[in-house]
């Protein structure tokens, strides 16, 4: 890629790609093939790119929204589903009820997949269990996923993604289980290296927020929050 060209991307075309040792030494027209006896790979016109980031996944679910999906199509607003008990908690219930080996199963093949499309890194969250023995479940699948070294993986905590069911009718007391137990819990064992939340009007108000975003911070968490 030449960022100076004008083609979509800087694509250059026919190109040979020169390696020694591991890294990249040079990049020269088709034409110029190094001398006889290296060991060359024909591409076959594909492309060559550095690897791609996916920084924002939730990888480990079970069950689909797709009913929703023709709901929204209908006229449906997102907060209209969650207030049905569709949206995250939809999902939430799924997860909650599979078990830790299919949920590992399932990861895996969307994993594979990503990597297939040339995706190197990429970030799972969590957020789909919303309790304290699911969000771990679904940390453990993560780091599973990252000790086969397909991908390089960055886990994050998103524990405070949606009020729970079982507190909907109480998210301050959700938000002190998620800062006086599942951050401090699930960091001393080393399973997520991010908290992130969801700040919006089906997920957490301000004041909320900053609570999670505080309690990280007294932890030496690093943080993140989506636009």
């Amino acid at each position: 890629m030449d960022p100076q060209r004008q083609a979509p991307y800087g694509l250059v075309d026919n190109q040979t790609l020169i390696v020694r040792e591991g890294h990249i030494c040079d990049i020269v027209p088709e034409t110029q093939l190094p001398v006889s006896g290296d060991n060359i790979h024909d591409m076959q016109g594909r492309l060559v790119t550095p690897g791609l980031i996916d920084c924002h996944t939730h990888l480990v679910f079970a069950g689909n929204r797709a009913a929703e999906w023709e709901q929204r199509l209908n006229g449906a607003s997102y907060q209209h589903i969650s207030a049905q008990g569709g949206g995250i908690n939809a999902t939430v219930s799924a997860t909650r009820a599979c078990a830790e080996e299919t949920l590992y199963l399932l990861a895996r093949e969307r994993m594979m997949r990503l990597a297939s499309e040339g995706v190197t890194l990429l970030e799972i969250k969590s957020g789909y269990g919303l309790e304290l023995a699911t969000e771990e479940k679904l940390l453990r699948v993560a780091a599973k996923l990252a000790a086969e070294n397909a991908i390089d993986i960055s886990p994050t905590l998103l524990a405070a993604h949606a009020t729970p069911a079982e507190y909907r009718d109480d998210p301050d007391g959700y938000i002190t289980l998620v800062c006086e137990t599942m951050i401090p819990q699930l960091w001393q064992k080393g399973l997520f290296d991010a908290v992130d939340l969801f700040c919006e009007s089906v997920g957490f108000n301000v004041a909320q927020s900053e609570r999670v975003l505080q309690t990280a911070k007294a932890l030496g968490i690093p943080v993140k929050r989506p636009c």
